[in-house]
């Protein structure tokens, strides 16, 4: 969901983002994101049929300036992987604000609908408030 989100929300500011979900375990290598995901996306108007889980790699640490993580556990292993000299800034998404610092977001899996439309809206707040903060530091303005 957050890469969906995420690619929304840089969409609308304007800007040229290359966006990547990844995990930090082998679990659902391949698998497209749960159905629940799917279809709150889908009903926010973003398709995240056709993306596929897979592992972090050491190379994102190079291509990516950014590494955010949904939840401690998920820092926790990006910071265990992450090569000693790289130049992403690595986060939890939520710290995009500053009354959420060290939050995670929900993990909605274990819970119904209404926890990945809640899950949703949190993502996608701190999506458009990254985005901001984005254009803001790259100089490229919304229209």
């Amino acid at each position: 969901m957050a890469e969906g989100a995420f690619r929304s929300a840089a969409l609308k500011a304007g800007l040229d983002v290359k966006v990547a979900s990844v995990g930090t375990a082998g679990y659902h290598i391949g698998d497209p994101p749960d159905p629940r995901a799917i279809e709150v996306a889908r009903r926010h108007g973003v398709d995240i049929a056709g993306n596929r889980g897979r592992q972090l790699a050491e190379s994102d640490f190079s291509a990516f300036t950014h590494i955010f993580a949904l939840d401690t556990a998920n820092l926790a292993g990006i910071n265990a992987r992450s090569p000693r000299h790289h130049g992403a800034h690595i986060s939890l998404l939520l710290d995009v604000f500053d009354g959420s610092r060290g939050e995670s977001v929900a993990d909605p899996y274990y819970g119904d609908a209404d926890d990945f439309a809640d899950c949703w809206d949190q993502i996608t707040r701190a999506s458009a408030e990254l985005a901001k903060q984005l254009t803001r530091e790259t100089g490229t303005f919304a229209a």
